[in-house]
């Protein structure tokens, strides 16, 4: 099978036609198999017609991944550096382009608007802005008092009709609220019993990727994930 990086799968089209330099929509959806999970980077890769695409996916798209071999299709956006060309992932258009909100703000890059959209649902991020409930955008990594409080005001002006309070992409029949949901409550816990934040989400988010497979009738309780999050800490897993 032909592994080959997306920088690398690219360059020569990227080269030859400048104006696809400013397009976010060259890759704009992937349907293939997946193939490898790195749930610790928050990627996968996807074989489309023998060629491996990695993608930085959100932690939607990382809690509902089928199993390895099984299909995956996937909204994506493309982004052309000067140093390096990404893939990004997303579980539907809605996600997409909320992700693509975020990166139109000063100083918000798409790392930090996979965070933001990663830690929170649309409804819970909807209501946040509606309320201007600065603290709910803090409890992001990453995001500060100061950067929260300009979030709040660019958003405001921003997200009209992309967050509507009643609406949450679903992927294999789960909502994406419910499984964010799930996922802090265990993190929490977690926290509670004297883990770092870092190590209990990336912990939960690694669990929940290998957990909810396509045959699965409910995902993980947060009990059940933190219980298993103990077992593998207990064995060294993430640098326990």
């Amino acid at each position: 099978m032909l592994r080959m990086r997306l920088r690398l799968l690219c360059a020569t089209s990227i080269l030859a036609n400048s104006s696809a330099k400013r397009n976010p929509l060259l890759i704009g959806r992937l349907t293939g198999a997946l193939i490898e999970i790195d749930a610790e980077n928050a990627a996968l890769m996807v074989d489309v017609g023998g060629v491996g695409y990695e993608l930085e996916v959100s932690a939607n798209v990382l809690a509902g991944a089928p199993a390895i071999g099984q299909s995956i299709t996937l909204s994506t956006h493309f982004v052309v550096r000067e140093d390096a060309q990404l893939l990004f992932g997303f579980c539907d258009t809605a996600e997409r382009e909320l992700f693509r909100t975020f990166v139109k703000i000063n100083g918000v890059g798409p790392k930090l608007a996979l965070a933001i959209i990663s830690s929170l649902d649309p409804s819970t991020l909807s209501l946040a802005v509606q309320n201007n409930e600065v603290g709910v955008l803090t409890n992001v990594p990453g995001v500060g008092k100061k950067t929260a409080e300009r979030l709040m005001v660019e958003l405001k002006s921003k997200v009209h009709g992309l967050l509507p309070t009643n609406a949450q992409p679903v992927i294999n029949g789960f909502s994406s609220g419910t499984l964010q949901s799930i996922g802090r409550d265990a993190q929490d816990a977690l926290v509670a019993l004297g883990y770092k934040p870092a190590q209990a989400q990336q912990m939960i988010t690694q669990l929940q990727s290998a957990t909810q497979s396509e045959e699965a009738a409910q995902p993980a309780t947060p009990e059940q994930l933190v219980s298993m999050a103990l077992r593998h800490f207990a064995r060294g897993g993430i640098n326990s």
